[in-house]
């Protein structure tokens, strides 16, 4: 009996847990590193999360996060951020942020300065304004470029389906169409160049987990439109009982099936976490087999996995206390 209870506690000692930890997904490992020095000098799970988030919102990773990309039809560009905690199981989330860059930081003020959950667009806008933040155009010389070049091209790709004039060589302006009328525009795939996202885990010194998302959404996107980076359950979950986990991709398809909080839940049941990203990217694919998007999941030991499909590979950025420096790892995908 005292063997049994205490070769458990030696284990532990000996070789410990692989906290902190920093895991987000892409090759974005600038923002990596800064949610590291952040959380490994002292920081909080939720001060490293929001310092690894804004890191690639002021590099504008990939074009995807941050001002300056992904116009929507109108030329502008608006952002979704969402920080999770999950010791607490409080949220704060801001969707169609205009003219205030610093998404994740309004995030995180929703989370702690409010009873709310979800703020959204121009009033998302007066509260980040109350709390101090600056309101500033989120266009550049290139997001517009990049509009008035869709323009040209016709207003292709866009979103529209079952309107009239046809949206896959019309501007429009549209309007429904009959149901007896329909077809698809599947001119329009979602994909690395035109949707992204920085999803982030951070696991502390003591075991306690958040997660969070921010991005500027798809590319032409209809004015109004919000993705799964600020949804709960969608864009990224996390439950200090069990773990955390983050998704990228087609944000409209993946907010109707709760990835991260699938993922979570299936690692609640004791999957492993590459196995709960597979179940939770697998749910997505058997209704629609040309999702693209990736998984990241993390389970309360440190343990983690992903999956992902539509693309050959999906990277992810990741540093333990194990480790100690950061690395890019990619898993398969199915194509």
């Amino acid at each position: 009996m005292h063997i049994v209870l205490i070769i458990p506690l030696l284990i532990s000692q000996v070789f410990g847990h692989p906290f902190p930890l920093v895991i987000n997904t892409w090759g974005f490992m600038e923002a990596t590193k800064a949610a590291w020095t952040e959380i490994s000098s002292g920081g909080s799970r939720l001060d490293a999360l929001e310092v690894g988030c804004s890191k690639c919102e002021m590099l504008q990773c990939d074009g995807t996060v941050g001002f300056g990309g992904s116009p929507d039809e109108n030329g502008e560009t608006t952002l979704d951020a969402l920080m999770f905690d999950g010791v607490t199981m409080d949220m704060g989330a801001v969707a169609g942020l205009r003219r205030v860059k610093n998404v994740i930081s309004v995030a995180r003020r929703v989370l702690e300065h409010t009873s709310h959950s979800l703020l959204v667009g121009s009033l998302a806008t007066k509260f980040a304004k109350q709390m101090g933040f600056k309101e500033e155009s989120l266009s550049t010389n290139n997001s517009l470029s990049m509009w008035k070049q869709w323009m040209v091209n016709r207003c292709q790709p866009n979103f529209w389906t079952n309107v009239f004039p046809d949206p896959r060589g019309s501007c429009g302006p549209y309007q429904p169409i009959s149901p007896n009328s329909v077809y698809y525009n599947s001119l329009y795939l979602f994909n690395k160049r035109n949707h992204d996202t920085i999803g982030m885990i951070v696991i502390d010194q003591n075991g306690n987990v958040a997660a969070g998302t921010s991005t500027n959404g798809a590319s032409h996107k209809i004015p109004g439109r919000v993705g799964d980076s600020p949804i709960p359950g969608a864009g990224a979950y996390a439950d200090n009982d069990v773990g955390a986990a983050v998704a990228t991709g087609d944000g409209d398809l993946m907010m109707r099936f709760l990835p991260s909080f699938l993922a979570v839940e299936e690692m609640r049941r004791g999957v492993s976490p590459s196995d709960a990203a597979r179940v939770a990217i697998d749910r997505m694919v058997s209704k629609n087999d040309k999702f693209f998007g990736g998984v990241i999941a993390v389970n309360k030991n440190g343990e983690y996995g992903a999956a992902c499909n539509g693309m050959i590979e999906f990277p992810y950025s990741v540093i333990t206390k194990d480790i100690n420096k950061i690395i890019v790892k990619s898993v398969k995908c199915n194509l």
